[in-house]
């Protein structure tokens, strides 16, 4: 076992509970409500994971030989309202989450201090999927957060609900489950 083994499995764990977190946002979302923006300015679920998508596939494809900012990315065009239905909008998004887990996959102890670039600034393997990881988790809260401004009716919790810690600690205490609502207590240790 590489001494990278551990690490990469924490960020393969990480990626899998944040996709879970968008996954369970959006499934809330009417087709209105993921393209409303909760105020002038702001952007709307739709529009974060089309950014998402752009970014996560031109960072990760071919991310060992190519630039990460590759020259067919539009980003500015990330921000404008999305046209197409929702189907066409989570299959743009998936594009780019694969990319991200292939690229996650590939990376061994030989690869993981490779020097890769992302608009010409060098990084390590591991210095450039942080970077990566830390733009998704902050693209994820925006996600939620949104979510739930502009979702109309209950809102399914993705994390612990108010008022539930202690039901919640005693129930997964020790566990696995303990890390998120999405795990069964039964996952065990």
């Amino acid at each position: 076992m590489s001494e990278s083994t551990p690490w990469l499995n924490a960020m393969r764990d990480t990626v899998v509970s944040y996709r879970r977190m968008i996954d369970g946002s959006v499934a809330q979302l009417t087709d209105a409500e993921l393209h409303m923006r909760p105020e002038n300015g702001a952007n709307s679920v739709a529009i974060i994971l089309r950014h998402l998508g752009g970014n996560l596939r031109s960072r990760w494809t071919d991310f060992l030989t190519t630039d990460g900012e590759k020259p067919d990315r539009n980003r500015d065009a990330e921000f404008v309202d999305w046209t197409g239905d929702r189907q066409s909008l989570i299959e743009h998004f998936d594009r780019g989450w694969s990319a991200l887990v292939s690229a996650i996959d590939s990376i061994d102890a030989e690869n993981i201090g490779q020097t890769i670039f992302v608009r010409g600034e060098a990084h390590t393997v591991a210095q450039a999927l942080t970077r990566s990881l830390t733009h998704v988790t902050y693209h994820v809260g925006q996600i939620v957060l949104v979510a739930r401004l502009v979702h109309e009716g209950e809102w399914r919790w993705l994390t612990i609900a108010p008022g539930l810690s202690s039901f919640h600690n005693h129930r997964t205490w020790g566990t696995k489950a303990s890390r998120s609502v999405f795990a069964d207590a039964d996952d065990g240790k």
